[in-house]
């Protein structure tokens, strides 16, 4: 059933990579109908956006998600360009801002941990990092469980150099690759396992926080890199990298998780509608007496 799935869907997925980019976010702009029309987790969306922003009315809240949702469409339809992009293409619609000091980082052979959020288009910002800079990136990820679709993205993700490597083999892989000079990079904002999590204040709600990249920046004592990245255009981004903790075992605990979740919340509060709304990033919560509750639905 995964290959029939596979199959069926390939020679869809393969059109709209070919397609130009004027007729690929017109058919975008279909795809948010047709969202719209299905109500696609709008329940999640807006429960999202309403626990995040109290302050706002819920006349601001539903323009949000409308924006959002628009944004979403673009989001899937670019990550599924990324098979048929060119090296031109990538660099031109995701400018890396390079600062003298990532340059200066390197030439010192010092490898570098990346921290970021699921905000703008983070599967274009990988390409950009690796073509722009002489850093080997290697992105960290969770696998897709359909076999013949996580073959697809590997080859999507890695098309120009970047190295990927599952979550649970990321400590074997940096110690591999010590002698090496590398980038390692993290989406950290996904939904963490409680039982592995540091928990805080994040968009006003109790929030369980992934704490690998802290431990292991604190491990190999890699400077930590913020990515922020700036949608500038329908279609078109700009990558700014921040020195987030330069000496990483010289603070003290949880101070990088906090960091990080504070610098990723003042650039949604800036422009909310280019985060992930629609996933489940609150499913665990703590109850008063501390016990920690998994909402299902």
């Amino acid at each position: 059933m995964k290959a029939f799935l596979f199959y069926l869907s390939f020679p869809f997925i393969y059109l709209v990579a070919s397609l130009p980019f004027k007729a690929l976010y017109a058919l975008s702009d279909v795809l948010y109908f047709l969202l719209n029309l299905a109500g696609y987790r709008k329940k999640i969306v807006l429960k999202n956006l309403r626990n995040s922003f109290p302050e706002k009315t819920e006349q601001e809240i539903q323009n949000i998600a409308k924006v959002y949702f628009q944004y979403l469409s673009d989001l899937i339809l670019e990550t599924l360009k990324t098979l048929k992009m060119t090296e031109k293409e990538t660099k031109e619609r995701c400018v890396l801002h390079q600062p003298e000091w990532l340059k200066t980082l390197y030439e010192a052979k010092k490898s570098l941990i990346i921290v970021m959020g699921h905000y703008g288009n983070w599967e274009w910002a990988g390409p950009s990092f690796t073509l722009n800079t002489n850093y080997q990136l290697v992105v960290i990820y969770r696998p897709l469980t359909n076999p013949y679709f996580e073959t697809m993205m590997v080859k999507m993700r890695t098309k120009f150099g970047t190295k990927i490597t599952p979550v649970n083999n990321t400590l074997r892989e940096m110690v591999a690759n010590r002698s090496s000079i590398t980038a390692t990079a993290f989406i950290a904002d996904q939904t963490a396992s409680p039982d592995f999590a540091y928990w805080t204040n994040f968009l006003n709600q109790d929030t369980a926080v992934f704490n690998g990249p802290e431990k292991l920046a604190k491990k190999f004592n890699y400077p930590v890199v913020y990515m922020n990245v700036k949608r500038t255009k329908r279609g078109f981004y700009e990558i700014f990298p921040e020195m987030m903790v330069a000496e990483p075992k010289d603070t003290s605990d949880n101070f990088i998780l906090e960091t990080f979740t504070q610098r990723l919340e003042k650039e949604i509060k800036l422009d909310p509608s280019i985060w992930l709304w629609s996933h489940r990033r609150w499913k665990h919560q703590r109850s008063a007496d501390g016990q920690v509750n998994t909402i299902l639905k």
